[in-house]
């Protein structure tokens, strides 16, 4: 069929409207807000689309969708499997980022996981492969006479009950085994949650380190290391436990690195995310400004914020001792002492300080200030008391993996010698040109040559869409809405779907005009794959680029709901009685003041700000009138507005908790009193929430209403 038919539309504010959408075009639905755009793009042609597909499908795949419900219509033929993509902000959790909604960075860890060069996490050096007699010589080194078991790791972390495979050890006579950290016997093998993931050894073997058990040992590695694919696991008895692997091992600093997998390199996944943050990246640090008063005393006479006489002590004793070891003059001012002082006093020591408690002199290592708020924070039973400790610290990278979110033995593996980190920071069009740099042998050409076209293809998606200045690991929260749309947008031309009705939400809001022309020429590209593009839009030129609109109106909410005009710009320009078509053909235009407002005179100046791409600028927003903050995308509009001076200003005027981005200072904040934020963000989603309720106005419709009956039951009359 050529059109998709609609007959008959009543959803929502629709007049019971018939049209004709031509098949493999790009469609605009244009006309005032409240005609009733979204109504027959989403809520009947989308929502029938999923419909009908659902349906199509069988009775035990269906009852893990949602079911959507049948619209108000006549009949709808020509229709084709539907796929939105709204104009909303993407999920709030914190680990998704730029490149795992994309799956740029699922294709990366395959890369990683079948071409990476694995390094030395200590020298540098590249790791080269183990042999048994290296291994027999790690193990021959551990304490002598140390009991212990050489356990073959055959499992790690998989989801199953293994029943086969208790059996086939068995037969193979092996006695016992160590099913998630528990001895147990194969003889009668312990049933095991078959949803859950378990860690299976099988113990080869159990005998004290001698030189004498030479021979055994060898024989005890070597069957473990057939049975575990190249992994052999020696446990010391009561003590620690080292994973010796075949294949990967740097022989002169003893570390021995995994067999790599995607999932090394998953920072929601155990085995790659980093011990310290859990694969967030982040971690609270303590915020000294927030508990030093005043940071231009010296150490005597510094007071605290902080309510707590065992900080009070604990940081000066230790600011104490560290002074004196650094050889620093301790009546030099807080604020300008050296960044070591900082860093130890935040981190803690490698080495032993000398501390004075109750008439006696101890030598300890310092495990810092972070260390100590945070095990104050978790052995706190108050809620009210670990939030009041949590509004001294912010939130910063992981010093471990430094933002890395992966474990160290992941940062060291390198493809072209660059870590996989390395793609992930740099901008969309740096890793663009990192990854065209990679060179493939004929071996590797054959495992990721695949790989990295698809890596390649994806990138050059999303910048032809505009989003170049992006980096993969930008977090997904982070997002505009527009910037959301566009990745998504990315990802289904990258899919190379054909058939598909795809249907957009005003895609081109918050767009720079540059920023438009791409999104047209990536909606175009869609549409050459075969595809029915419908767009709800009322940006001009994308509109002018359309080879269909259709012009819902003539007003809003009741007053709309009808086609006033239908078909190519030619058409729709010389219709009579369209708003929409009285501004395309210059008969109406938004008309530009010819006086502009002066203002109080009073301004708000920020000032070396740096956060973000912002490039160490200064800044004056008067105050009176309607600011205006233009630009690319990309160029900083969000990071100055949202990031820096909303944020200033709730944390002066509320004491919000939400870190300011980096600035040196900001002027004129005694002018205002108030400061609200409105971003893109949906409303409340409950069932019982309507525009009176949101906005408040029915809170006094409800006093009126109680005023009215209490005078009726005293007998007196209304007015």
């Amino acid at each position: 069929m050529e059109f998709i038919s609609v007959r008959g539309a009543r959803e929502h504010n629709l007049k019971d409207i018939s049209l004709d959408i031509p098949r493999n075009r790009l469609t605009v639905i244009t006309g005032l807000s409240g005609s009733g755009k979204s109504s027959l793009a989403f809520d009947t042609l989308y929502a029938e689309g999923q419909r009908r597909y659902i349906e199509s499908l069988s009775t035990y795949a269906r009852q893990f969708l949602e079911q959507m419900e049948k619209p108000d219509f006549d009949s709808i033929e020509g229709l084709s499997p539907a796929i939105s993509i709204e104009q909303k902000t993407t999920g709030r959790g914190i680990r998704s980022t730029v490149g795992t909604i994309t799956e740029v960075y699922d294709y990366l860890r395959l890369l990683f996981s079948s071409i990476g060069i694995p390094h030395c996490p200590k020298c540098g050096e590249m790791i080269t492969q183990q042999s048994v007699n290296q291994i027999v010589e790690r193990i021959l080194e551990i304490t002598p006479n140390e009991p212990v078991l050489i356990l073959a790791p055959i499992v790690r972390e998989r989801k199953g009950e293994f029943k086969k495979r208790f059996k086939k050890h068995f037969k193979e006579g092996f006695l016992r085994a160590r099913v998630d950290g528990l001895l147990v016997s194969l003889e009668d093998p312990p049933k095991l949650d078959k949803r859950k993931r378990h860690s299976v050894d099988i113990i080869v073997d159990h005998l004290p380190i001698q030189d004498k058990f030479r021979d055994r040992i060898e024989n005890g590695v070597r069957h473990a290391l057939r049975m575990a694919q190249g992994l052999v696991a020696i446990s010391v008895i009561g003590d620690s436990e080292i994973l010796f692997s075949e294949s990967m091992a740097c022989v002169d600093c003893d570390v021995n690195i995994p067999t790599l997998e995607p999932r090394s390199f998953s920072f929601n996944s155990r085995f790659g995310a980093c011990v310290r943050c859990d694969g967030t990246g982040t971690e609270l640090h303590i915020d000294l400004q927030r508990i030093i008063e005043d940071p231009k005393a010296p150490l005597e006479e510094l007071t605290f914020a902080l309510a707590d006489k065992e900080f009070h002590y604990l940081f000066k004793e230790c600011l104490s001792a560290l002074l004196s070891n650094l050889k620093v003059d301790p009546v030099t001012p807080f604020e300008r002492l050296p960044k070591e002082v900082y860093q130890a006093l935040i981190q803690g020591t490698k080495e032993f300080l000398q501390f004075r408690y109750e008439n006696h002199v101890y030598k300890s290592r310092f495990e810092g200030l972070n260390s100590w708020l945070n095990q104050k924070i978790r052995k706190s039973k108050s809620h009210r008391r670990r939030q009041y400790l949590t509004s001294f610290m912010i939130e910063g990278d992981c010093h471990v993996c430094h933002g890395t979110r992966l474990r160290e033995e992941s940062r060291h593996v390198r493809v072209n010698d660059l870590q996989i980190s390395d793609y992930c920071r740099a901008t969309l069009d740096e890793g663009l040109k990192a990854v065209e740099n990679i060179r493939l042998s004929p071996r590797e050409q054959k495992v990721a040559g695949q790989i990295v076209k698809e890596i390649r293809d994806r990138l050059r998606f999303m910048i032809d869409l505009g989003l170049s200045y992006l980096t993969l690991d930008r977090r997904a929260v982070s997002l505009s809405g527009g910037e959301a749309q566009r990745i998504r947008l990315a990802t289904q031309i990258g899919s190379r779907l054909r058939g598909v009705l795809y249907v957009l939400d005003e895609p081109s809001i918050g767009l720079h005009t540059r920023d438009t022309q791409n999104l047209v020429r990536a909606l175009r590209d869609l549409r050459n794959l075969g595809n029915t593009i419908v767009v709800v839009e009322h940006d001009d030129k994308t509109i002018r680029s359309a080879d269909h609109i259709v012009d819902l109106g003539p007003g809003a909410g009741i007053q709309g709901g009808y086609v006033v005009a239908e078909g190519p710009l030619k058409k729709i320009v010389e219709t009579t009685g369209s708003l929409t078509a009285s501004y395309l053909n210059g008969q109406r235009e938004i008309s530009v003041p010819s006086c502009r407002r002066e203002g109080s005179g009073k301004t708000i100046e920020l000032l070396g700000v740096r956060h973000n791409n912002l490039q160490d600028i200064d800044v004056a927003f008067p105050l009176g009138v309607l600011i205006g903050i233009t630009g690319v995308s990309g160029s900083g509009k969000s990071s100055l507005v949202d990031g820096v001076l909303y944020r200033a200003l709730s944390r002066h005027l509320y004491g919000s908790l939400l870190e300011a981005g980096i600035h040196r200072e900001i002027r004129g904040i005694e002018h205002v009193d108030k400061v609200i934020e409105i971003d893109q963000l949906p409303i409340g989603r409950t069932p019982r929430s309507n525009p009176a309720t949101y906005t408040g106005a029915f809170t006094p419709i409800r006093q009126l209403f109680s005023m009215l009956t209490e005078s009726r039951i005293r007998g007196y009359k209304p007015g």
